[in-house]
């Protein structure tokens, strides 16, 4: 895969450690960088071919044994396990409950015994749980292994996400939050075709564990996984400091360009008082919101979009190939608006613009009429909110100082975020169909408080920075040793929040 760079910006910015990041101001400190821009660059590409692909691969595969439910529901799963009534929302939203619980604690976990082998850990344990989804053969059966799945996945997005922000500056994070996180979309297209090919596999197995049709959904997605899961470990590495890909001196400017922006060691342990500032940081609640509200409808038209096709018009098959170009545009749309959103260094503009777009798409499936209208509708919808995943994410790890308070911050505001998944399996249900007028009222509502969330973000950013730049926040360094100083994170009276 060939990754972009964001070379003007990086450039520019190159020295700027993050609890100084006024825009004209240049770090003249002893902790200086010892490279050239040049060497930062290769070593940042270096990377970018080292994680990316592999760590979007992963999360692909973790999305899609996700929602691979809602293709195995049209294709007579249903009718085999008796999901009668709400049965499939309640089988589907016991996931998100164990999975919230599952997110900071993991993170804690994960900052302690290192990514290498924790995160392939995960991928292999929910591609297994997966496997077995196949041979299940009751309802209650199905809710407990989809309690297993949320505790296997529940690490694994805010796991990437901090293991990325432990090798990227601040400015360089959300694009590549941005080509992982579009992986969900890309899992949509992949779920349909998947679906689509692996149920016309034959019935095959033994006598009393046959497979067919949704059972090789599960199944061979699993197995899919759990290789990928295995092979992981071969590519990733611990740290900076240990990337097989990097050259000595090159591991040196991978491990030390991260360490002067963050004004931290990246070995320190989370602590409780890293516990109590993420969780004490405004910021990251506005983040958490816009989470929520944009997972009420990713996660909704993840697992619900081949039933919202089947009840326009398509039929069962017909409508996991519609859901394919959806999830390609909107995955493509998501990473182009990341690599902007990095360029230009700004993320509220970006969020409250594509909540627009969800609002129009939800307006035209509540209220218009017409197949083709509706199926243009869901691009909107889909386009409008993909990109605001990460975008949400990405602004509350850059706002956050520390690779503790991150770690912890990055699971805080994914775990409270999770819950808008929720909210999404009880937006779409049986007795709402086939118009759904209550599942799209609920997602053009919470797209209209995303773009709420996005302007008031921007605006409470923008109001701190100018209070810390005419000295409003110079108090907090009263009687305080260097070392107390530089452990203050984002409440440095000279930290910028980024907008």
């Amino acid at each position: 895969m060939t990754m972009a760079t964001i070379s003007d910006d990086e450039k520019k910015h190159a020295s700027l450690p993050e609890a100084v990041m006024l825009e004209d101001k240049v770090s003249e400190s002893l902790d200086s960088p010892g490279w050239t821009v040049e060497e930062e660059t290769r070593v940042r590409r270096k990377l970018d071919r080292q994680l990316v692909p592999m760590v979007t691969l992963l999360y692909l595969l973790c999305f899609l044994d996700r929602i691979n439910i809602g293709n195995a529901r049209i294709q007579g799963m249903a009718e085999d396990l008796n999901l009668i009534g709400n049965r499939f929302n309640i089988a589907t939203s016991i996931f998100y409950v164990v999975y919230l619980f599952v997110e900071v604690p993991s993170n804690i976990l994960l900052k302690r015994v290192g990514p290498r082998f924790y995160i392939p850990g995960l991928v292999v344990g929910f591609g297994i749980v997966s496997i077995g989804t196949a041979f299940v053969n009751t309802y209650e059966q199905l809710v407990g292994v989809r309690v297993l799945l949320g505790i296997f996945e529940g690490g694994t997005f805010p796991g990437i996400a901090f293991f990325l922000s432990s090798f990227y500056k601040r400015e360089e994070l959300y694009f590549r939050i941005g080509i992982y996180v579009a992986a969900a979309s890309i899992a949509g297209a992949f779920g349909g075709l998947l679906a689509a090919g692996f149920s016309q596999i034959p019935d095959w197995g033994v006598a009393g564990a046959r497979l067919h049709t949704w059972r090789n959904i599960f199944f061979f997605e699993g197995v899919i996984t759990v290789l990928a899961g295995l092979v992981a470990p071969i590519i990733l590495p611990q740290s900076p400091e240990s990337s097989t890909y990097l050259t000595e001196r090159e591991r040196w400017i991978a491990a030390e360009r991260v360490r002067l922006e963050h004004k931290a060691h990246s070995h320190e342990k989370v602590e409780m008082k890293h516990i109590k500032r993420a969780v004490s940081n405004i910021n990251n609640y506005i983040c958490a919101g816009g989470f929520f509200f944009i997972n009420v409808t990713v996660q909704g038209l993840s697992v619900f979009l081949p039933t919202i096709l089947r009840e326009i018009g398509y039929e069962s098959l017909t409508a996991q190939y519609y859901s394919v170009p959806v999830y390609v545009a909107a995955s493509l749309i998501a990473i182009g608006i990341a690599w902007v959103s990095d360029k230009t260094r700004m993320r509220g503009i970006y969020l409250a613009a594509f909540a627009l777009l969800g609002i129009t798409g939800f307006a035209l499936l509540r209220w218009g009429s017409g197949n083709g209208l509706k199926y243009a509708a869901v691009y909107l919808c889909a386009v409008g909110a993909f990109p605001g995943g990460p975008g949400f994410l990405s602004w509350g790890i850059n706002n956050a100082a520390g690779p503790a308070v991150r770690a912890v911050s990055s699971g805080y505001i994914v775990s409270l975020g999770t819950a808008g998944g929720i909210l999404a399996i009880w937006a779409y249900i049986p007795s709402d169909a086939p118009a759904f007028p209550q599942g799209h009222s609920i997602n053009f509502a919470s797209q209209v408080v995303v773009l709420f969330l996005a302007l008031l973000g921007m605006a409470y950013c923008m109001w701190e920075n100018r209070v810390r730049a005419r000295g409003g926040r110079d108090s907090r360094l009263v009687g305080l040793t260097e070392e107390e100083k530089s452990a203050l994170g984002y409440r440095h009276p000279d930290f910028r929040y980024m907008v």
